[in-house]
């Protein structure tokens, strides 16, 4: 299995255009025929497209610079050079694509197929036949292939899942992914046990199925830097629902709760407006069901789950499933 990377810079390189070519005509008998330097051909362009089989930027940490093959020149007999070959690049569907220099953003490729130009081949210059006129026969002037611009890109990956799993370390998500979905990721008693997203196909009874991203834990001060969460939350951006969840055996349950709110909130305060769904977790292990304050306090139904005895697991699918088509019939969704 590779190794999950979701940033990489990349230099890029479309190919020159050729030259035009300075000749004249030259058969026995005809010793001064006219002009016949041909066109050079256009330069390959460096094209960037997605792919569905593709789950990672690991590639690029091997394979950075990436050249388009050049135009070749015009030659005699009106011969045009031939026009250089493209260069394709294949990244994941989610990734973002980013002109470093510039400091714009040149492409978001989510869907299968898209693609986009991120250097374009130059233009063949014209041979010596291209200047004739009525008043000059006999011209020598040509052009030389259009020089092209180099680039350095920074490709950032950004998981595209319908349904994003978030909460403090240790709290669930590994085993909740593994039990709903056929994904395997690490599981253990500590914190940080996953360093990057899982994602997994959740099977909807017969009629369908969603995406299922389990984002590594977030702590407090996340989206400055500390622990994991920085390096993934962008990873939740594109998701249409967040689960959130809770440890029941916190301390402080509701304390959990607006951590994790304050994190997405600094982080992107968009992420507050997706659709979301409480989870209690571990409830195996607690003593007492009533957590009517919580909700209360939340303002929002909870589902408690625990993934090691399966309790609320099929109720949290049915929540995310009348979720997920309520947005597909809502209207612009």
């Amino acid at each position: 299995m590779k190794m999950f990377i979701d940033r990489a810079k990349i230099y890029v390189k479309a190919g020159h255009g050729g030259s035009g070519c300075v000749s004249f005509r030259r058969e026995k008998y005809i010793p001064k025929g006219g002009p016949d330097g041909g066109d050079g051909g256009r330069g390959g362009s460096v094209i960037i497209k997605a792919n569905p089989n593709l789950s990672t930027l690991l590639d690029f940490q091997y394979q950075p610079h990436y050249r388009a093959q050049r135009g070749e020149h015009g030659k005699g007999s009106n011969k045009h050079g031939k026009n250089g070959k493209d260069k394709i690049i294949k990244v994941p569907l989610g990734t973002v694509i980013k002109d470093t220099q510039a400091g714009t953003i040149i492409g978001d490729l989510e869907h299968e197929g898209q693609f986009i130009i991120a250097a374009k081949g130059g233009r063949g210059g014209r041979g010596n036949a291209r200047f004739v006129s009525a008043t000059h026969q006999a011209p020598r002037e040509w052009e030389p292939g259009e020089v092209v611009e180099e680039k350095i890109l920074e490709l950032e990956l950004k998981l595209i899942a319908d349904v994003g799993l978030v909460g403090l370390p240790n709290a669930g998500k590994s085993t909740l992914l593994s039990k709903l979905s056929a994904a395997k990721p690490k599981i253990a008693d500590y914190p940080f046990t996953t360093l990057a997203p899982n994602l997994g196909i959740v099977k909807y009874r017969d009629v369908g199925s969603f995406g299922l991203a389990d984002i590594p834990g977030l702590i407090e001060g996340a989206h400055a830097g500390k622990g994991l969460g920085i390096e993934f939350l962008r990873h939740v951006e594109r998701t249409k629902i967040l689960v959130v969840l809770i440890e029941c055996t916190s301390n402080d349950l509701k304390a959990d709760y607006f951590v994790l709110q304050e994190e997405l909130r600094k982080y992107n305060p968009k992420l507050l407006e997706q659709p979301r769904i409480i989870a209690l977790t571990k409830i195996d292990l607690c003593q007492s069901g009533n957590f009517l304050e919580i909700e209360k306090t939340i303002g929002s139904y909870i589902c408690k789950i625990s993934s090691f005895t399966g309790d609320g697991l099929s109720e949290l699918k049915d929540l995310i499933w009348k979720k997920l088509v309520d947005l597909r019939t809502e209207p612009n969704k």
